[in-house]
C-alpha cells in the first residue's frame, strides 16, 4: 500500500496529499554508466548537460545522431548504444521565439509530440530511465493562483494555458508522458544561463525596447541542471516543477543586468494588452510551487531562491563577459542602448 501524508501549505491555507516516498522507476536504481543525450549536438540544454557529464570520466556520453521523429532510427541507436540513462532535451521552441511555431504547426508537432513520445516509449520498452526537459509554460495566473499571492501551481494541477501553439503541444504531452513509469518530467521555465547566448531569457528581454513587468518562476540552469542529473541518478520519475523557489519580475531581472553588466542600460514597460499587439502568440506567466522538488531532491543538492540565484548568476556572468573581452566597454552593438534623450 502506498504510504501518504498530509502536508500543510501556508500559501494554500489548506491540506493536500503528497506522496511520502518519491516515485522511482524501480526499487533497485541502476547506476549511471552511459548517457545518450537527444538535443546534445545542437541544443542548448543538451549541450550544457553534455559538458556537465564530460567532467565524470566514469560515465560514457553519447550525443544522439538520430532524429527523434524517426522511430526506427531512434530505436536502432538505443539498441546499438544501450545507454543506462537518456536525457531528452530535443524540441522545437522556434526562432527567434515561440511565434515561429504558430506558422509551422506540423513541424512543431512532429518533434514536440511525435518525437518526444517516440523517445519515452522506446526507452520504456527497453527499461531505460529518461529525463525529459519539458516546460512549465503551460499555466497562467488564475482565480485559484492569483498574481502576487504566492500560491503556485503544483504538479497535480492540469495545464490551463493554451495561448500559444508551442504551449498547446507541451500541454498535450505531459499527461501522456506521465503514463510512462520510466519518465522524469521536468517543468523548466524561462531558462537562464550565466552568459548572453541567444536562448537565454535575459538575452531576449535585454534586446526588447519594452517589457512587461510580471513576476514569474524561472530556472537558473547552472544551478538546476546538476540537480536534474542527481534526480536521474536517483531514479526519480513523474512530474516536477523545475524552477528555483519563488518568483522574480522582468524589471527586477533588468535592474540586476544594469547593476552588474551595463550601468547605462535602460528600459521601458508596457502592459500585457500592449504586448499582445506585437506578438503572434500569447505568453505564459505563472508561479510554480517547488515544495515537491525541494522535498525529493537528493541529498547534497542545494537550490537557491530565485532572487538569490539570479544575483549569483549575474556575478558569474560579469566574470564570463570580462574574460570574453565584452566588458567593461566592448559589448556587441545589439546589446548597446542609445543614451536616454
Amino acid at each position: 500500500t502506498e504510504k501518504r501524508i498530509s502536508v500543510s501549505s501556508f500559501a494554500h491555507n489548506k491540506f493536500f496529499y503528497r506522496d511520502l516516498v518519491p516515485n522511482k522507476m524501480n526499487s533497485e536504481v541502476k547506476p549511471m554508466t552511459s548517457v545518450l543525450i537527444y538535443g546534445g549536438k545542437t541544443g542548448w540544454i543538451g549541450g550544457l548537460m553534455a559538458e556537465l557529464l564530460a567532467k565524470n570520466p566514469d560515465i560514457k556520453v553519447h550525443l544522439a545522431e538520430s532524429r527523434i521523429q524517426n522511430r526506427e532510427s531512434t530505436a536502432k541507436e538505443l539498441d546499438d548504444l544501450k545507454p543506462s540513462h537518456v536525457l531528452m532535451s530535443a524540441g522545437i521552441t522556434g526562432r527567434p521565439n515561440i511565434d515561429w511555431c504558430e506558422d509551422h504547426k506540423p513541424e512543431t508537432i512532429r518533434t514536440n509530440v511525435i518525437g518526444t513520445l517516440n523517445v519515452a516509449d522506446l526507452c520504456n520498452e527497453r527499461g531505460i530511465h529518461v529525463t525529459v526537459y519539458a516546460t512549465g509554460c503551460i499555466f497562467k495566473y488564475d482565480e485559484k493562483h492569483p498574481l502576487g499571492s504566492g500560491i503556485g501551481f503544483t504538479e497535480e494541477d492540469a495545464p490551463n494555458f493554451d495561448g500559444s501553439f508551442y504551449s498547446q503541444t507541451k500541454g498535450y504531452m505531459e499527461p501522456m508522458l506521465k503514463c510512462y513509469p520510466n519518465c522524469l518530467i521536468l517543468r523548466v521555465r524561462m531558462p537562464v544561463s550565466d552568459d548572453l547566448i541567444h536562448r537565454n531569457f535575459v538575452t531576449k528581454i535585454v534586446k526588447y525596447e519594452r517589457v512587461i513587468n510580471i513576476p514569474n518562476s524561472m530556472t537558473i540552469l547552472q544551478e538546476m541542471l546538476p540537480a536534474s542529473l542527481a534526480m536521474a541518478k536517483a531514479g526519480l520519475t513523474g512530474v516536477y516543477n523545475f524552477t528555483n523557489p519563488g518568483v522574480i519580475s522582468h524589471n527586477e531581472v533588468l535592474d540586476l543586468y544594469t547593476k552588474y553588466i551595463d550601468p547605462t542600460y535602460h528600459y521601458a514597460n508596457f502592459t500585457v494588452e500592449e504586448q499582445a499587439k506585437v506578438i503572434k502568440a500569447d505568453r505564459s506567466n505563472n508561479e510554480l510551487d517547488t515544495t515537491k522538488l525541494l522535498r525529493d531532491m537528493p541529498e547534497g543538492i542545494k537550490i537557491l531562491p530565485i532572487k538569490e540565484a539570479f544575483e549569483q548568476c549575474f556575478i558569474r556572468m560579469k566574470v564570463n563577459l570580462t574574460e570574453m573581452g565584452w566588458l567593461p566597454n566592448n559589448m556587441p552593438a545589439e546589446f548597446v542602448r542609445a543614451p536616454k534623450p
